[in-house]
């Protein structure tokens, strides 16, 4: 019975918050968002949504969600962060999610084919990722590696958890502390097109970004002192 009960539970919080994000998306600004998504949802919505939507990195942003005025606060903590994210990256695709940030890397651009070692040029672009990490050093950080359908499931699994290592490392060569990152391969398990085409495999080869607010961050945001955090 509490089995049934909770499956139930899970599936409604899951419609509500799934309709909820839409509304969201048409009626309010990021900031505003901060203060509505997951309001009393918290990580199970987060995981919930991550797994139906075949999307980790947003699950674990949701998953970390505060809600209500603390969630507005980290939301404009976050939408600094997303805006020097902007202006300091090349190719990477900048998103406000919740309240957190997720960075889409495409794999062609970081990697050569087949490769786990970043192309020449592409330390100073995970540099100036570390820099805003650095100077924002309230979060935590979800690097994942994913790859397309070419190859082995084995072979696939393994060049993404190579590629999300990559990242790591430099990311804390750049004087991030290792307990802020976390580094998973997901193969060719969450694809975001088509795999059946060219252009759709090349979105696949991609590595994600998700950050979000850590523990220290959310509870000075319930508490209405987030202020008082360094940055």
């Amino acid at each position: 019975m509490r089995t049934w009960a909770f499956v139930l539970a899970g599936s409604m919080l899951l419609t509500d918050t799934m309709t909820g994000c839409k509304a969201i998306r048409e009626k309010t600004n990021k900031t505003q968002r901060g203060a509505i998504i997951g309001a009393g949802a918290g990580a199970v919505a987060g995981g919930l949504i991550g797994r139906k939507s075949g999307n980790t990195a947003i699950g674990a942003i949701l998953g970390a969600t505060v809600g209500g005025a603390g969630g507005a606060l980290i939301g404009r903590r976050m939408d600094k962060q997303a805006e020097e994210l902007r202006r300091g990256l090349e190719n990477a695709r900048v998103e406000r999610v919740g309240e957190g940030i997720k960075i889409t890397f495409a794999s062609d651009f970081l990697f050569d084919v087949d490769q786990a070692d970043l192309k020449s040029g592409n330390n100073e672009n995970i540099a100036k990722l570390a820099e805003t990490l650095k100077k924002y050093n309230d979060t935590e950080v979800l690097i994942e590696g994913h790859a397309d359908n070419t190859g082995s499931d084995e072979h696939n699994q393994k060049l993404s958890e190579r590629r999300a290592k990559t990242v790591a490392k430099l990311i804390q060569s750049q004087g991030i502390k290792g307990n802020r990152l976390i580094e998973k391969g997901y193969g060719e398990s969450q694809p975001i097109a088509d795999n059946s085409t060219v252009s759709g495999r090349q979105q696949n080869r991609r590595v994600e970004v998700a950050i979000y607010a850590n523990d220290k961050l959310r509870k000075a945001a319930e508490r209405g002192t987030i202020g008082n955090i360094n940055t």
